[in-house]
């Protein structure tokens, strides 16, 4: 028996974000049985805490969707090292965790919630002629609705997408025969929100990954941020709400400094116990 958390991600209110299914102590499973316990859960992630491989980091963690494995993701390395640090694990420098994975090393900080430094972009860069189109016919629109689109890639293969509004957003019914392989982002701002209220609404659409739509996600929220707030289409600090579409209340907290764009959200462990593996 192995211990496992399953923690709600992007929210300090349980069932309202997005849950990923953690494995502790995760030395001496094969590589098939992390896929086939990932399938299982049919979580969008399940991650498996490994001893690290290298003095600076704190943990490594291995990220499968319920179709395969990814370099890294958002809110499975929120979701990790909460129930890394509520397990006992201690960081080598306080108030900061580095998370091993297949981008190389994540940093975390520890302030009043957990924030990752997003990781560099392995793609970026305007959309084509041809992911346009793949982008109206998957998401049912004209091109004129198609506000800006890039590349915003940091492992999983995220194409953003900005729509005129929030509400454009929320509206989109896709078709997911359409998609082709690619994971489209979409993000439109809400009208003249106050203090502590989302700026914008993000949907993410992920059929290839075996995930029709993702309640709440770090690593497209990452690249959007690395992009928008670079462009100055977003302010360098704001809140996005994700997962309303499918009554969920995510909130993601993006933060420019510098050159450094810090994503962080609130983490509540739902599931606490051990699993036969």
């Amino acid at each position: 028996m192995r211990r496992f958390s399953q923690v709600d991600v992007f929210t300090a209110e349980p069932l309202r974000g997005n849950p990923v299914a953690v494995v502790h102590d995760a030395e001496g499973l094969t590589e098939e049985q992390m896929r086939r316990f990932a399938r299982w859960t049919n979580l969008s992630e399940t991650t498996f805490l490994l001893p690290p491989t290298t003095a600076e980091a704190d943990y490594r963690v291995r990220i499968f969707t319920p179709a395969e494995e990814l370099p890294f993701a958002g809110h499975p390395t929120l979701g990790s090292a909460h129930a890394w640090l509520e397990a006992g694990g201690v960081p080598h420098t306080p108030g900061r965790v580095v998370q091993e994975c297949g981008v190389g090393l994540v940093e975390l900080q520890r302030g009043e919630r957990l924030a990752f430094a997003a990781p560099p972009l392995l793609r970026s860069g305007p959309a084509s002629a041809q992911d346009r189109a793949t982008v109206r016919a998957a998401l049912r629109i004209p091109d004129e609705d198609i506000v800006d689109a890039a590349w915003v890639d940091n492992g999983p293969g995220w194409l953003g997408v900005v729509l005129p509004d929030a509400a454009a957003v929320l509206a989109l019914r896709p078709d997911w025969a359409a998609f082709g392989g690619i994971e489209l982002g979409v993000v439109g701002a809400y009208p003249d929100p106050g203090p502590g209220e989302p700026a914008v609404e993000v949907r993410a659409f992920c059929p290839s990954l075996g995930i029709v739509e993702d309640p709440v996600t770090g690593s497209l929220n990452a690249g959007l941020g690395q992009w928008l707030t670079g462009t100055g289409a977003l302010p360098p600090s704001y809140i996005a709400s994700q997962g309303t579409a499918l009554g969920r209340a995510g909130r993601v907290h993006v933060e420019r400094d510098g050159a450094t764009v810090w994503v962080g959200g609130d983490a509540v462990t739902v599931v606490r116990g051990e699993v036969l593996l």
